[in-house]
């Protein structure tokens, strides 16, 4: 194991993942590893408890605390907030890498799928670099650690930061 500290560039990461361990132990021995990696590569301290009103403001609230996401191995909670946060970079929300802890081919099936939208001309071929994906919790770190955006952000980021302080547009759709 190398002894010299590796300095992250990232101070904190959000990390997605199942509320509960899977069938196979790989889901559970690559957490046990990505805590390590995480823990090597940084400063590593449990954060503070902050009480919000409901999930998005959980959501938006993780989003401008982190770094970068992570998303293990886990459901439709897990993949709903990885999707959230692609969809945000997408928009230019944010310019944080989102990776996917592709443990055993799990996310391999989402991942053809995005690749046959941008096939299909849905998501712009820059905008799929927004995913980085690896099978280890250490590749995953790197690629994340020289992660670059790519991609056209559609929104501004001003747009965001007028809604997080309580201004919500309504969208009439009635003609």
């Amino acid at each position: 194991m190398d002894k010299e500290m590796k300095v992250s560039k990232f101070k904190r990461i959000c990390v997605f993942c199942g509320s509960s361990q899977g069938k196979k132990s790989s889901y559970q021995d690559a957490a046990v590893e990505l805590g390590k990696e995480l823990s090597y590569s940084q400063d590593a301290h449990a954060s503070r408890v902050k009480a919000v009103a409901d999930m998005h403001q959980r959501k938006a609230e993780m989003a401008r605390q982190s770094d970068a996401f992570i998303a293990l191995p886990g459901g439709y909670g897990t993949l709903e907030e990885l999707l959230e946060a692609i969809t945000w970079a997408q928009l230019g929300i944010h310019d944080k890498p989102v990776g996917l802890l592709n443990v055993d081919g799990y996310y391999n099936s989402l991942l053809s799928f995005i690749d046959k939208a941008v096939e299909e001309g849905f998501i712009s071929p820059s905008a799929r670099h927004i995913i980085v994906s690896a099978p280890t919790a250490k590749e995953l770190v790197k690629k994340l650690e020289e992660y670059f955006p790519r991609h056209e952000g559609v929104a501004s980021k001003l747009n965001w930061e007028v809604e997080q302080l309580g201004y919500t547009p309504v969208c009439d759709i009635s003609r």
